[in-house]
């Protein structure tokens, strides 16, 4: 008997496992899901002529604890994928408060066991849709090898160099948990989201 109910109970709890993975369709005009400690985005239209990722892009991000005055997270680690390429993109967003990124120095990731890789401004990291506080990973080798690598890791301490502030650069501890799902996610819905 005891067994037939716990049985019971996984075929349950098994059965509702497909619906808490199905996207949501959020008030703002777009499709999201959770994964873990990350939020995969796609926007109910994709507009081709837009002058920013948001019009052609899938996005999905990690964030930091801190947030900044308006309630947005002061570092973000972001994925995107081009919605008419399929290229995928690495963004870092920095938006604290009271403090600048010091592009003379360069930022760093590290991975627990491996040596921190140093990304400089300018060079490694780029800006682009006319945005001045997110950073893209600039070579596409360089970019598919730290995407690797966020999928096989728990997670990643990025070394943010800063000015204005009360030190000289901000530790943050980002999840990895989810990349791989939300990979999966912007895969799966770029070109089918104006369907549902």
């Amino acid at each position: 008997m005891i067994a037939r109910l716990g049985t019971a109970l996984v075929l349950t709890l098994a059965a509702a496992l497909p619906l808490a993975a199905e996207p949501f369709h959020h008030p703002y005009g777009e499709w999201r899901e959770y994964h873990y400690d990350w939020l995969a985005v796609c926007p109910d239209v994709i507009n081709e002529d837009a002058t920013d990722f948001y019009g052609t892009s899938c996005f999905a991000s990690t964030s930091s604890q801190e947030l900044n005055a308006a309630n947005l997270p002061a570092y973000q680690l972001t994925l995107l994928r081009n919605r008419l390429t399929g290229e995928l993109d690495v963004a870092v967003t920095v938006a604290a408060d009271n403090v600048a990124v010091d592009t003379s120095r360069p930022l760093r990731l590290s991975f627990a066991g491996d040596t921190p890789q140093a990304y400089a401004f300018g060079i490694d990291l780029e800006t682009r849709y006319n945005t001045t506080n997110r950073y893209y990973v600039a070579d596409p080798a360089r970019r598919d090898t730290l995407i690797e690598q966020m999928k096989r890791r728990n997670a990643v301490t990025m070394i943010v160099p800063l000015t204005g502030g009360k030190t000289a650069s901000k530790s943050v501890r980002l999840s990895m948990r989810g990349v791989t799902a939300s990979l999966d996610f912007m895969s799966s819905y770029a070109r089918r989201v104006a369907q549902y």
